[in-house]
Order: structure tokens, then sequence, then C-alpha cells
């Protein structure tokens, strides 16, 4: 019973911040269930992953509804990222045998940046007009680097990619907020198809108990972030997903501290 709570509030977790700002679920699911389920770290991202492939996708499908995605632009993205993602899948592996909980906390300190960026800088559309007046060429060739970053922090560890996404999207092409994680729930829906893929490629070990609780409280948890999201004003976005982050990002951090005060 523990573990499955665990699994539940991991999941709505996770869809909360992949519905309200577009990250991966790996920023909850990997953290919990590596330091309170006793999970192993790869096999974790490997089940976050695959959680984020339908919440990804529905939460896109509404803000798609709500006229805040950039398909064009974000299709310059998702080709490197598609392609570096299996790469970076296969980094994270070997990474995860030489440091096992090195995953982890890779996902707290990127979780816990954003949030602390997006309330003391948050996204303003006087920032983002300065950012659009780059030359073209210059908006596709940032598009494709960052891309290629995405993938490879996405398949190395489940987790920054969508982070990774939602700075370069705001800060580097001057994307509005909901348009930045309409567009990022898109990419990341075809990401972490190829990185769960990957994942169970190399040889991850899968625990369906927890894959299918963590999909279906995920779903749920990204569902009602997206629609809240699409009706929220931008100033009020900004603050929410900063805060909701910053805490998160506290709150694993202290998940994963417990075990070693006890030890």
């Amino acid at each position: 019973m523990y573990f499955i709570i665990i699994c539940i509030l991991a999941g709505l977790g996770a869809g909360i911040v992949t519905g309200l700002a577009g990250l991966s679920a790996a920023v909850v699911i990997t953290p919990m269930l590596v330091s309170l389920g006793g999970m192993d770290s790869y096999d974790v991202v490997a089940i976050a992953l695959a959680s984020d492939v339908l919440a990804s996708a529905l939460s896109a499908y509404t803000y798609y509804r709500n006229k805040n995605i950039d398909i064009k632009r974000g299709l310059l993205i998702l080709g490197p990222a598609f392609v570096c993602s299996v790469v970076g899948s296969y980094i994270g592996y070997r990474f995860s045998i030489e440091a096992p909980n090195g995953i982890g906390l890779y996902s707290i300190v990127a979780t816990t940046y954003l949030g602390i960026r997006f309330i003391v800088c948050p996204i303003t559309e006087e920032k983002t007009s300065k950012v659009r007046k780059h030359r073209k060429w210059v908006q596709i060739l940032l598009s494709v680097l960052s891309g290629m970053v995405i993938g490879l922090i996405c398949g190395f560890a489940g987790v920054g990619g969508g982070a990774m996404m939602l700075f370069a999207l705001t800060v580097l092409l001057g994307y509005d907020l909901k348009k930045a994680v309409g567009t990022s729930t898109m990419i990341m829906t075809i990401i972490a198809l190829t990185g769960a893929v990957s994942h169970y490629a190399m040889g991850c070990q899968l625990d369906m108990k927890a894959l299918i609780i963590c999909v279906i409280s995920t779903v749920l948890g990204a569902i009602w972030a997206a629609q809240f999201a699409n009706k929220c004003e931008e100033k009020r976005l900004n603050r929410t997903v900063g805060i909701i982050l910053t805490i998160l990002g506290f709150i694993t951090l202290l998940v994963k501290l417990i075990p070693m005060i006890q030890g």
C-alpha cells in the first residue's frame, strides 16, 4: 500500500508539472520512486518517460485547442532532439552504472533552478518581443542547437529536457509562457516515446504495477493542469509555475537527504 501511494502521488505531481510547465514527468517520478520507492534510477526513468507520452500528448491537445502551440518551430527542435535522445539514453545507461543515484540528483537541481528563475525573472511580453527581433537564420540555428541539447538531456535523465526546452523557447526564441509550454508538451510527447523505447531496448527492468499507476495518475494530473494553465493570466502563471517548481525541488531534495541522514 505504501508503494502504491508513492506511485499515485508521484504520478499526480508529475502530471501537474507536465500540464502546467511542459516538463518531463521524471522531475517528480524519478526522485520519489528512487528515494522513497527504492527503485533503480535507470528503471525509474523508463517509467517516467512512458508516463510522459500520453500525459504530454493530452496536454499538447489542450494547448492546441487554445492556439498555444507553434508546430512549425517545434518541428525544427523535434528533429535533432529525436536523434539525440537515443544517444542521451545510452549515455544515461552508462552513467547509471557508475553513479546509480546521480540521475535523480540532476532532476532536483534542474527543477529548483527553473522554479526560482520564474519567480525572480518572470517571462514578460517586453522580454520576448526583443528576442523575436533576431534574424530568421539565428532563430533557426538556435532551434536546432536547442533541440540537440534537449534530446541529450532528456534521453540521459528523462528530465531537464523539458526544463531546457522551456528555457530555450522563452529566453532564446521569445515565446510567451503558454505557447512555450504548449510547444514543449508537443515535442516531449515524441521525445518521451523515443527515450522510453530506448531505455527498454537497453535492458531496463519495468515494474508493471508502478508503470500502470504512474501512467494513469500522471494523465489525470496533466489534464487538470493544462486546462488551468490555458485559463490563467500570464503573470499569475509565471508565479504559479515558479512556486510549484521551487517547492518541488526542495521537497525532492529533502526526500533524497532523509535516507542519507538516517544511514
